[in-house]
């Protein structure tokens, strides 16, 4: 079953896009374990992975401020998951992690936007 094709994943940008990525990050952490990188490989997928769960778990928040105290979670699993991919860049033997850091950018952006848009509207 293709989930980003159920109407929820269609009609919202950020549940697509977060389910898409944890897609990828699970490829990439597997390559990292290919190279029997497991430390790497598990933090990774538990930062990658979470923040699509976070974004989903937002969907029934019991409010707008529970709603913004979960998007902002996702947004910390995101930066944590940036310091990973950073530091895979930099270490000699690691995979290139430009690709998924570009789709992160652009993920933490969008989480940005909505906690700023939903504040404002408290």
């Amino acid at each position: 079953m293709d989930f980003t094709k159920q109407e929820k994943y269609k009609e919202n940008i950020i549940l697509k896009l977060t389910f898409e990525f944890a897609k990828e990050i699970v490829l990439f952490t597997e390559l990292l374990e290919k190279d029997r990188k497991f430390t790497f490989a598990s933090q990774i997928l538990r930062s990658g992975t979470s923040i699509g769960a976070n974004v989903k778990e937002a969907q029934n928040a019991e409010g707008k401020a529970d709603f913004v105290h979960k998007i902002k979670i996702a947004s910390k699993e995101a930066d944590e998951l940036e310091y990973w991919l950073f530091l895979c860049n930099e270490c000699q033997g690691y995979p290139n992690a430009d690709v998924l850091l570009d789709k992160l950018h652009e993920i933490i952006k969008i989480m940005s936007k909505i906690i700023h848009s939903t504040i404002q509207k408290v």
